[in-house]
């Protein structure tokens, strides 16, 4: 019986996929081709995907992998609906970082790095991406930072930035600023150090002189998510509050911010930063409130991190006088009030505020409730704060007034007597980790 020899269900398979042959292939004729070089062409819409440059650490690894690989589908679903697409590729290779992982490996910082980013882009290459590598950048070039430099002394001239002292998280090993997340139980995530919180001078952008300029036309974003326009409200962060201040005997007045006047007759305490003016004061008469203040400066600057560590201060032994009653407060050092936040004091509100009700119940200090719920509904402030808006009550002459009514009332009240303001504030930001870093280091000037 004869045999077709080209009857494929007469033959054994044995062909087999050999991936990286494909690859190679398809990535020479890319590359040899051109495919992904962008020319201006005014007949294509644009597409830009930009996603964000890797620190050239020395390796890729599957964060990478996962990262880029979302936004090289994307650019290439854009290309293929005939737009003119842009993807470029760099290298987040500047600083402190790179200067610290340079010292650990004894290399210089830019032999490390540049040959880093060699090796990393033949990774980026092998994996395909269609990136158009005629546009790389890398920010420890001077082509690229000269430009930052330049945006600077923009800034500069025109009285938008300026200098001013702020806490950090200090290595007092490897003499760097430390971002929060490099902080792992109060130590340098690299040296292992025990971490200070220390004041150094650094450079701000006057953000605020258009931050007002900025929330308003975020309306304008009709095509933006919504979470991300509430996203940028909250960096924004605008807040309305009074302004005023506690006498305290014998030392400069205490000023404060609050963003909700209509508790004020609940203050019990008043609470200040461990580097406030009168925490030192305390200090120099106090072993023990020099002990609990030397203890602060390993605790991390963070907003988070005050929301859920546990409470703990030391009484000053001075009193604060209440702008309305007369009533004397005691003031105390305590853990969640920072120095870089408003006047580094706060006015304690223990039964309206959650923060402050776990203070005064760790210590014992008095809780007075001085709100209470719109609809009459119970609230136990032994249990917890109660934090909602609603009706005044034990608050004299201000008593049944809605948290409006009692804001606009309070406001005219210390606005009237001179004693106090309403203030509009934002969050402000810092100018950048590496920069403040350098510019705070002893004999920074240098490099100006």
């Amino acid at each position: 019986m004869a045999v077709d020899i080209n009857n494929t269900e007469n033959k054994a398979i044995t062909e087999e996929y050999l991936h990286q042959d494909v690859e190679k292939s398809a990535q020479l004729f890319w590359d040899e081709q051109q495919s992904f070089k962008v020319e201006e062409d005014s007949n294509k819409e644009k597409f830009y995907c930009l996603s964000m440059f890797p620190y050239p650490s020395g390796r890729l690894h599957m964060g990478h992998v996962r990262n880029y690989t979302i936004g090289d589908v994307i650019s290439r679903f854009q290309r293929m609906l005939g737009k003119s697409v842009l993807q470029p590729m760099g290298w987040d290779a500047f600083g402190l970082p790179a200067e610290n992982a340079a010292m650990k490996n004894n290399v210089a910082p830019a032999k490390w790095t540049y040959e880093n980013i060699d090796y990393m882009r033949t990774q980026l290459q092998q994996l395909g991406y269609a990136y158009d590598w005629g546009r790389e950048i890398a920010t420890c070039h001077p082509d690229y930072y000269r430009w930052e430099q330049w945006f600077f002394i923009k800034l500069f001239e025109k009285d938008l930035v300026y200098k001013k002292e702020a806490e950090v998280n200090w290595d007092p090993v490897d003499q760097t600023v430390l971002a929060n997340e490099q902080v792992i139980d109060g130590r340098g995530w690299r040296s292992g150090a025990l971490v200070e919180r220390r004041k150094i001078p650094q450079w701000f952008i006057k953000i605020t002189d258009y931050a007002e300029e900025l929330l308003t036309d975020l309306n304008k974003l009709d095509e933006w998510p919504e979470k991300v326009r509430v996203m940028q409200q909250n960096w924004i962060g605008r807040s309305e509050g009074l302004e005023f201040s506690f006498e305290v005997a014998g030392h400069d007045a205490l000023s404060v911010y609050t963003t909700r006047p209509d508790t004020i007759m609940g203050v019990t305490y008043v609470a200040v930063a461990a580097q406030h003016p009168l925490a030192l004061a305390a200090a120099e008469h106090s072993p023990e409130i020099k002990a609990y203040i030397k203890d602060q400066d390993n605790i991390k600057v963070a907003e988070a991190e005050l929301a859920t560590m546990d409470k703990t201060g030391i009484d000053t032994g001075f009193k604060a006088i209440h702008p309305l009653t007369g009533e004397e407060l005691p003031i105390w050092v305590a853990n969640f009030v920072l120095m870089s936040y408003g006047s580094g004091a706060v006015m304690s509100v223990p039964a309206h505020d959650q923060r402050d009700w776990e203070f005064a119940k760790a210590y014992g200090l008095k809780i007075k409730q001085v709100i209470k719920p719109i609809d009459d509904a119970t609230c136990d402030i032994s249990k917890a704060a109660f934090t909602d808006k609603g009706i005044l009550i034990s608050s004299a002459e201000f008593n049944d007034l809605n948290f409006e009514q009692a804001f606009e009332k309070l406001v005219d009240f210390f606005s009237a007597k001179g004693s106090g303001r309403k203030t509009v504030n934002y969050r402000s930001a810092r100018l950048g980790r590496e920069s403040a870093t350098l510019l705070g280091h002893p004999h920074s000037d240098d490099h100006m």
